[in-house]
């Protein structure tokens, strides 16, 4: 009877103990590999006009006994204030001479920055340049043999397979997050140049910027975005590939600016329907809805309406593969382009042009000083002429930072160009502000965003 109840006993806890065998021990990774993740902090200085946050003065006659009492209370709030935000992120140390990556959202419009090492010490940090596209930045700090990551390789990543996270989330220093990779090759809304990694691991604000390991220790991604209707943690989090990031760093460390490849197309998803009316097998390639008149693919022949199905013998399987690879063409490159054409494949060669203004780097913040809209919690500022110049448009207001408030909730991002307002064309802070001052309370309000190559319209309500 007792041999019966011990064998009974063995099948119980015998997959307890396989199952408990398996799980993943992460102490070793984190151990050799964590020194070399930093933690981010940034000071942005905005100067704003009081009087936007204040009522206006009453109309009271001075002989009124409510006169003084306005005056007293009222009056030294008014004016321009100096207003101080901080914000904090993650990066990890990817040359012993103090070369650091971190994300271009974490370090975009800081006065100044500061890194912290897993010893304590903080140093001072360099904007060497940053990419908007990209939500890549490389920082210099002045310190030697410092601990560094070892770079891994994205491609060899399997779905499914575990992954680690370590970072600062909600400033809380060298946090140790899991899961596995959820998907590879994520395109995102208006994020044309980056194929993401999506995990479940958690991932939280303070995280950004920061290392994504594989198992065997190496890097295999940058932390930068969640998808959440809360603005925590709800199992989607995305990563560039860290070998997207190391091409963009190179360039930033040796030129300062990036450079990438244009053909002068806009292109829309093809979908079934769409395959089926231009007699394709099946849903794949880009469909080209506009050309630019004299650019490289006017001239190389393409047309509209026609789907591009390789360039540069890369197989084009969705739309959003194309703005990645042509934007990954050296400037000058001529390149082979297949196209569907009234039901066949037609060969081409179109010469890649290097995209305008793109240098991406950045410092710390420069630029006029920035009015602050109270009800959106929007610091804004009016485009210089060379940014104009730069990003091909006669007028709108550059949008440093953003606040808790309506417009963070409607997803509008530092690096933002609002260029209008409902249906009127944006040019001033002071006509912007008038505009929103006129807003009918309860009602939705459209802003029309430029982000990156991608111009949309966001709408949000205005409840105050």
């Amino acid at each position: 009877m007792l041999a019966i109840y011990l064998f009974i006993v063995a099948l119980i806890a015998l997959p307890v103990s396989l199952h408990a065998k398996d799980l993943p021990d992460f102490t070793d990774l984190v151990e050799q590999h964590g020194q070399a993740v930093v933690n981010i902090s940034t000071i942005q200085t905005q100067q704003i006009d009081a009087n936007h946050f204040l009522p206006e003065f009453p109309n009271i006659p001075e002989d009124s006994p409510f006169y003084e009492f306005f005056r007293r209370h009222m009056q030294p709030f008014s004016g321009p204030r100096k207003y101080e935000s901080r914000s904090l992120g993650s990066g990890f140390i990817i040359s012993k001479d103090g070369y650091i990556l971190t994300n271009a959202h974490v370090v975009e419009s800081a006065n100044e920055i500061k890194v912290r090492l897993t010893d304590k010490r903080e140093f001072g940090a360099k904007v060497i340049g940053a990419d908007r596209k990209t939500d890549v930045a490389l920082l210099k700090i002045d310190a030697d043999d410092l601990p560094v990551v070892t770079q891994g390789n994205p491609d060899q990543l399997k779905v499914g397979e575990w992954v680690v996270a370590i970072g600062a989330p909600f400033g809380f220093e060298n946090t140790v997050t899991a899961g596995i990779v959820s998907a590879k090759g994520r395109s995102l809304a208006q994020e044309s140049y980056v194929p993401f990694i999506q995990t479940d691991v958690a991932i939280n604000p303070g995280n950004s910027g920061g290392p994504l390991f594989n198992m065997k220790g190496e890097v295999v991604g940058i932390n930068s975005q969640i998808y959440s209707r809360t603005g925590g943690f709800m199992g989607l989090s995305f990563a560039i590939p860290i070998d997207v990031a190391m091409e963009i760093a190179n360039q930033l460390k040796a030129f300062g600016k990036i450079s990438r490849g244009r053909i002068g197309v806009m292109i829309q998803e093809m979908t079934d329907e769409l395959a089926e009316s231009f007699s394709l097998d099946k849903s794949r390639g880009a469909l080209v809805a506009s050309i630019e008149k004299n650019g490289p693919a006017d001239k190389a022949g393409i047309k509209i309406r026609d789907v591009i199905l390789k360039f540069d013998g890369k197989n084009i399987d969705t739309s959003s593969d194309l703005p990645r690879i042509v934007g990954n063409t050296k400037p000058g490159t001529k390149v082979p382009v297949e196209v569907w054409r009234n039901g066949s494949i037609k060969k081409l060669t179109v010469t890649v042009e290097e995209m305008p203004g793109d240098d991406g780097a950045i410092t710390q913040k420069q630029g006029k000083s920035s009015d602050v809209t109270s009800k959106l919690g929007l610091a804004l500022r009016e485009l210089t002429i060379s940014e104009k110049n730069q990003l091909g448009v006669d007028n709108g207001l550059l949008v440093e930072e953003v606040y808790d408030g309506i417009a963070r909730n409607a997803d509008v991002r530092p690096g933002d160009i609002i260029l209008g307002f409902n249906n009127q064309d944006v040019n001033s802070v002071k006509q912007f502000n008038k505009l929103l001052d006129n807003a009918k309370k309860g009602r939705n309000i459209a802003l029309l965003i430029r982000r990156g190559d991608v111009t949309t319209f966001i709408t949000m309500k205005i409840d105050e």
